[in-house]
């Protein structure tokens, strides 16, 4: 079976001696570094992996899985090995989701050198494959399960074997017959084309062949004029049906004289059906189609939080590759939490807590390297700095030497005075948000401000009473200026060992506090992001600027949106606003971004190491305008003068109502791959999220035991009021009667980018990663409520 792919495949040195083995050392922390056995296998597509030669082999990774490559000297943890190990002989690789790096360690620079360059090339060669090519490495995948004695063919027994590993129950004499009429050689077993041919049988598609002859006349292709009528009737492609129909055969009908003829055969019509044009997603929303020429606070903004742990809160590991992941999947905003390290250099890390520490400028590093390779609009630094004024100086020298022209350190010129620059004006530019030295005219008005701290200060005796935290300072701090972790606030560390103490681990503060110790030269990096303290909307709009921006808990996000949540919209019409996690979210779980995404807050800030619900709104969300991490918000989120209130909606536009078809599966995978026996008993559930009242899901019946071509057949039905808000949630579940039925795949994206019409939904993992080929078939119909039925 690996010929499908292996004839496809370069003939190349470094494979080959991919494919003899080698002995590497795998390194996964300064104390753990173990020799394996490490060997490319026969198809070219997966590495294995045993304890020494001729011993044991496991499967390591599929060359799908894989990222990129990286020298040793890009690793961090191989950086700290460097005394041990030439960092010349390591390299890494990079897995797709939040699968950690592999980091490995050769015998020599050339044996290094022989696997970096073969994994390149096969990362390249999946990375560029076609439709059929991912397919024929999928069945090949299979194969190489199946085939348990690994012979290159399959008897019937091994084929039994197999259909349970694909999810299918099938009667063992219908099986049979298919084996023996994909058998053409009559060997008693199926060997390459033969198996293909098997495969066939088994994905026959007769919900999609009744479509098919529902608008072909006679039953064996689709003539142009029945195509478009298709296309308009079904598909909702209007005008542009005539003109698409021509470009579909051209690129989806497998045979030349078809294509000559403008007809569609059922292969080419389930072709279609299959591929991006026939996604649910609509094609022309994944370029860049957004008008990026609007004020910054106009935009969503893919944020992180604590952008630096990879792991928990508490205890967590501290990583440059926290902000690596976070770049590369289109975040705009990242968080950097930075205080006064050893020999004089600043470390990131979160502050009074157990979590590991890395350099600040191996931060700044990794974000000059990586902040434009996935998006070139403009990316946000969050600083929270706790750092002593001799620190901070160190602060400025590392951004402004490593990032040079990238940083932005200066207004832009011609930019009106009354709004921020857009995302297009700052292509290309990192932006420091932060605390700034304030003018004479800006002063705080001191009973607002000693109201804030004192609601602040209510707020820290709650945290604390369940997350205490230790704030006695040691006796080698007490010259040094530190960061009350709540108030954000300088506070000389002689003076908080006065402050009076209410209950163990509180410090009430003294009311006369001193002025913030910040550093003037990193004061001048905060150009257009001047980080201030909120205290009401009314505040906000007598005394603040269009530049200054207010950071909230998720508790005070949501406080302001139940009680003012028109005003929090007008607001975030001419302001940015950030919204970070609970503090009591020690296990970096995520909250719904969505409730604050509705008051058209802009940097939502999610802890993206955290797979799970509120990660697939937030990737569904920024999926679309290239992934570019900026996505415009709706109009009426975009005006100052707006009335729209979140909690109330009464939207510019009319509602709708959404009908879904809920009709096939396709290749569902296992929920448990150690199970050979059992097979998913799948159920579709198609969940909705916007403002409060269209926040709802509808789930199918379960189908038993087939997972690899389910059918459900099952119509379900919506009323979205405020549809520009709403995002579809597809998810297919496994369904247990005796517990919490488990998760198999799923889909997320805006109301705004979806198709209607028979279409196909690509699932993915927890993580986000395709689970190519398996899917779901649906028919998806909006139409508009009518007055009458409003009323």
């Amino acid at each position: 079976m690996a010929y499908l792919l292996q004839g496809r495949l370069p003939i190349n040195q470094d494979l080959l001696l991919m494919q003899k083995g080698t002995m590497m050392r795998k390194v996964r922390s300064k104390s753990w570094k173990k020799l394996r056995f490490f060997r490319l296998q026969d198809d070219g597509m997966t590495v294995w992996h045993a304890r020494q030669a001729g011993g044991r082999a496991k499967p390591s990774f599929s060359i799908s899985d894989v990222d990129t490559v990286r020298e040793g000297h890009e690793s961090e943890l191989l950086r700290n090995l460097a005394e041990e190990f030439p960092l010349e002989q390591g390299f890494t690789i990079v897995f797709h989701g939040r699968r950690s790096n592999l980091d490995l360690v050769a015998n020599s620079v050339q044996e290094a050198q022989t696997w970096m360059q073969g994994l390149q090339l096969l990362v390249g060669f999946v990375t560029n494959m076609d439709q059929q090519e991912r397919l024929d490495q999928w069945l090949s995948d299979w194969f190489q399960r199946g085939d348990k004695n690994q012979d290159g063919r399959m008897s019937f027994g091994e084929v039994q074997r197999l259909l349970h590993l694909m999810n299918v129950e099938m009667d063992q004499e219908y099986a049979f017959q298919l084996f023996q009429t994909a058998d053409t050689s009559q060997s008693g077993t199926l060997e390459g084309e033969e198996f293909v041919e098997f495969y066939k049988s088994l994905t026959q598609r007769p919900e999609v062949q009744e479509l098919f002859e529902k608008f072909s006349s006679d039953g064996q292709k689709l003539t142009l004029l029945e195509f478009v009528d298709f296309l308009q009737e079904e598909q909702k492609e209007g005008e542009r049906a005539s003109d698409l129909a021509l470009e579909l055969i051209d690129r989806y009908e497998p045979s030349e004289s078809g294509k000559l003829r403008h007809v569609l055969s059922m292969d080419g019509f389930l072709g279609y059906l299959c591929s991006k044009d026939g996604d649910i997603f609509n094609p022309t929303c994944h370029p860049l189609y957004q008008d990026m020429t609007q004020p910054l606070n106009h935009y969503y903004i893919n944020s992180s939080h604590n952008t630096y742990l990879v792991g928990d809160q508490l205890c967590g590991q501290s990583s440059v590759e926290g902000y690596i992941r976070a770049l590369k999947r289109g975040c705009r905003c990242v968080e950097v939490d930075i205080w006064d390290g050893p020999s004089g250099e600043p470390i990131v890390y979160h502050g009074h807590t157990l979590t590991s520490r890395i350099p600040f400028k191996d931060v700044v590093a990794a974000i000059g390297q990586y902040a434009f390779q996935t998006s070139d609009y403009p990316v946000i630094l969050s600083l929270e700095n706790h750092c002593s004024w001799e620190q901070q100086e160190i602060i400025v020298r590392h951004l402004t030497e490593i990032l040079g022209d990238q940083l932005l350190t200066t207004a832009l010129d011609g930019q009106p005075p009354t709004q921020l620059p857009s995302p297009e004006d700052l292509r290309g530019k990192i932006l420091v948000k932060g605390k700034k030295l304030m003018l004479e005219e800006e002063e705080e008005e001191p009973e607002a401000e000693l109201e804030a701290e004192q609601e602040a200060r209510l707020d820290l005796e709650a945290q604390l009473e369940s997350e205490p935290q230790d704030l006695s300072p040691r006796s080698e701090d007490k010259k040094k200026v530190v960061m009350c972790p709540l108030l954000c606030r300088p506070l000389c560390c002689q003076i908080m060992a006065q402050a009076p103490i209410s209950k163990p681990g509180l410090l009430l503060f003294p009311k006369q506090k001193p002025k913030a110790i910040l550093c003037p030269a990193l004061s001048a990096l905060v150009v257009y992001l001047k980080a201030v303290t909120f205290y009401s909307f009314t505040h906000s709009r007598e005394h603040y600027h269009f530049y200054e921006t207010s950071s909230f808990s998720e508790t005070k996000a949501k406080s302001l949106i139940k009680e003012a949540g028109d005003e929090f919209v007008q607001h975030n019409a001419w302001q940015l606003t950030r919204v970070y996690p609970s503090g009591l979210r020690t296990d970096s779980s995520n909250y719904n971004p969505q409730e604050f995404w509705n008051a058209g807050c802009q940097m939502v800030a999610m802890n993206m190491q955290t797979a799970g619900l509120e990660m697939d709104l937030c990737d569904g969300l920024f999926r679309q305008n290239a992934g570019c991490g900026y996505v415009l918000k709706p109009d009426f989120l975009r005006d100052a003068q707006s009335s729209f209130h979140p909690e109330r909606p009464i939207s510019p536009f009319k509602a709708q109502t959404l009908i879904i078809q809920v009709i096939s599966g396709q290749q569902l995978p296992k929920v448990d791959n150690t199970k050979e026996q059992s097979i998913v008993d799948p159920l579709v559930r198609v969940e909705i999220f916007g403002v409060r009242p269209d926040t709802t899901r509808q789930e199918t019946s379960y189908v038993e035991n087939n997972g690899f071509n389910p059918y459900w057949g099952q119509t379900l039905c919506f009323r979205i009021l405020v549809p520009e808000l709403a995002l579809l949630r597809f998810v297919v579940k496994d369904y247990d009667w005796k517990s919490r039925n488990d998760f198999i795949g799923q889909y997320t994206l805006p109301w705004s980018c979806m198709q209607q019409g028979y279409r196909h939904i690509h699932l993915l993992s927890k993580d986000g990663l395709s689970l190519h080929p398996a899917s779901i078939f649906v028919h998806i119909c909006t139409q508009e409520v009518s007055e009458e039925a409003e009323s």
